[in-house]
């Protein structure tokens, strides 16, 4: 299963996303699982942001290889669940092709009980991407809950 997260440059939101979700697979002993990022106006070729960089440190997550890529219609397609960081997001891949399989990260992780966006940490103070990488931890440990219940045996 391919997941695709998505937010705006692909400098902060996202490539911490899909570090996370990296970790967790690994965790959880997810091998099938497959994570990468993109970004509806991203600089391609652009480094993860120095706060990304920092707060991936500090939680073990090395980001410093990561660069940046635009999202595509290629990605859309090649993707088996997209989850992006606010509406506009959303309208993005929507408008690519991928609106049967994307959803805002929260209203996956919640099942449709909370539509909300991710704050974007760009330009702020360190504590902000600490704070935005807790908020996308304890999402994406709810997608990877929801993604294991619906692999239950026996769940159709």
């Amino acid at each position: 299963m391919k997941i695709l997260f998505v937010c705006t440059g692909n400098t902060c939101r996202s490539p911490m996303s899909e570090a996370i979700a990296r970790k967790i697979a690994i965790e959880r002993g997810l091998t099938d699982i497959e994570a990468a990022s993109a970004g509806t106006s991203a600089h391609d070729g652009a480094p993860a942001s120095d706060g990304a960089l920092l707060v991936g440190m500090e939680r073990n997550m090395d980001l410093s290889s990561h660069r940046a890529q635009t999202l595509t219609r290629d990605l859309v397609r090649d993707s088996d669940l997209i989850l992006v960081m606010g509406p506009h997001h959303l309208e993005r891949v929507e408008a690519l092709g991928g609106g049967d399989h994307a959803y805002l990260l929260a209203e996956y992780a919640s099942r449709g009980t909370d539509i909300r966006p991710i704050s974007d940490p760009i330009g702020a103070e360190l504590d902000v991407y600490r704070a935005t990488a807790d908020e996308l931890e304890q999402e994406i440990r709810r997608v990877f809950e929801r993604i294991a219940a619906e692999r239950a045996p026996g769940k159709s």
